[in-house]
């Protein structure tokens, strides 16, 4: 029986994403808006958490807000007979080095790090910013709770470490709370020169900031989708990476893409009634959040967020105006929809944390020819069933076609044209967890010739 190429194509998509595990539909119930909803109180209550605000009192400021945090990480810890690892990272920031620095400070991150058991080196990270603002960001005592932006990022954090923390992982997993994103990112540039420093290998990034609105400014109420912000090629690859561009592809293939795609399409298997959008772009319209920094230095880094903004609540000090109320109060968080882009992450963090090292150096070949041709390195992990090679049409956003091709090393994919598709190769691991597809980064060098 013969059967078209498209067939074909279609027979070998079915394999995508096809094995699920049952562990994560009870990570996803295991959820709790109504524990959101007293975090996200909590830090509110603090009254601000401007990042150059009270460090000395019990009840306001950000001293109070992190050393809530980390007490809330150490108490989960307890519970998980010590499997976080729980500490303060910091940097000391002056008024050289912004303009919204208006003292001397240490910028103060709160960290827990849940050993991986295989592979600790290796992280995967979701990051919430403890820090909130007003109208004018050097106001540091005046009132800012800042319940959507960020306590929402910040609670879902805390609530996803109360989650996978009653399971183990191979992979480590990093629950964070950084400060300073509101005068200029400090505290992700701290922690990404941190990860650098004690050579971590990171998995990916996961930047939650403003979780839990549902009403846009524009009025659309939503409380199904949400976005997923990448940018397209790390920015500091090599001249030589971006020359490779322009014959071999890859523009919209780079790490961060890939781990948004992976989101994008976990999230299609695994919540189906959520609505993912993939935004092409490293944040909002000339704005920024804090996986930028991690971006800087060529790690893969994401940020998830809700689908539509309410400018009258974000950066707004609380007042009415014309009949409208303006500020980041309690009244304008959805907590079920905390809850639901929560477990989006802890959906991501657990498949990851559970997935194998990618496969390394994968290579391309097919010039002039009917076939295409992959080639990696394998990983010794004994666990790995095999590789999965990935392909889709250049204009797709998704990876549209797949085939299991077994533990082998390279693959050759009859009848499938170098020119007309876009490849990549992923792990698989005996659970049926995959790693991040990885986007070749060379050719196959051999000799041709063309007429």
């Amino acid at each position: 029986m013969k059967y078209s190429l498209l067939t074909i194509l279609l027979l070998f998509s079915i394999e995508t994403f096809a094995q699920t595990d049952s562990r994560i539909y009870d990570i996803i119930e295991a959820v709790s808006s109504k524990r959101l909803e007293n975090d996200i109180t909590t830090l509110a209550n603090f009254g601000t958490r401007n990042t150059f605000s009270d460090t000395l009192s019990n009840t306001r400021g950000i001293g109070a807000a992190r050393r809530w945090i980390k007490s809330e990480f150490e108490t989960i810890s307890k519970q998980c007979k010590n499997c976080l690892e729980v500490f303060y990272q910091k940097d000391y920031v002056t008024t050289n080095v912004g303009e919204r620095v208006p003292k001397d400070s240490w910028i103060v991150n709160v960290v827990a790090i849940q050993k991986g058991t295989k592979y600790p080196n290796r992280y995967i990270i979701m990051t919430g910013d403890i820090d909130s603002r007003n109208s004018d960001t050097m106001d540091y005592e005046g009132d800012a709770p800042g319940a959507n932006d960020n306590a929402t990022g910040m609670a879902g954090t805390i609530e996803a470490a109360r989650v996978l923390s009653k399971y183990t992982f191979e992979n480590s997993i990093v629950y964070l709370g950084l400060s300073g994103e509101e005068q200029g990112l400090f505290g992700g540039k701290g922690f990404a020169e941190f990860a650098k420093k004690n050579n971590w290998e990171i998995i990916g990034v996961l930047n939650n900031d403003m979780i839990g609105n549902i009403e846009g400014v524009d009025g659309v109420i939503d409380n199904r989708s949400f976005r997923i912000f990448s940018e397209p090629t790390p920015p500091n690859e090599t001249e030589k990476q971006r020359n490779q561009r322009r014959f071999y592809g890859g523009e919209v293939d780079g790490i961060s893409r890939q781990l948004a795609r992976y989101t994008h399409q976990q999230i299609l298997t695994y919540m189906p009634e959520m609505n993912p959008m993939m935004i092409y772009r490293l944040d909002r319209f000339g704005r920024g959040g804090h996986h930028r920094p991690f971006n800087d230095l060529g790690y893969a880094g994401i940020r998830i967020m809700e689908a539509h903004e309410n400018y009258n609540r974000q950066h707004q000090n609380l007042r009415t105006e014309n009949g409208i109320g303006y500020g980041d109060v309690l009244a304008g968080v959805n907590f079920d929809y905390v809850a639901k882009l929560t477990a989006v992450n802890a959906v991501v963090l657990a498949n990851l944390a559970w997935s194998p090292p990618p496969p390394t150096n994968v290579l391309i070949g097919g010039i002039v020819e009917a076939n295409t041709k992959l080639r990696w390195e394998k990983s010794t992990d004994e666990t790995i069933s095999g590789y999965k090679i990935y392909w889709r049409n250049t204009t797709s956003p998704q990876w549209e076609f797949s085939r299991f091709v077994g533990n082998v090393d390279n693959f050759e994919l009859k009848g499938i044209v170098i020119d007309n598709f876009y490849f990549g190769v992923a792990s698989v691991g005996k659970d049926g967890h995959e790693s991040v597809i990885v986007f070749p980064s060379d050719i196959i060098r051999k000799t041709f010739r063309t007429n």
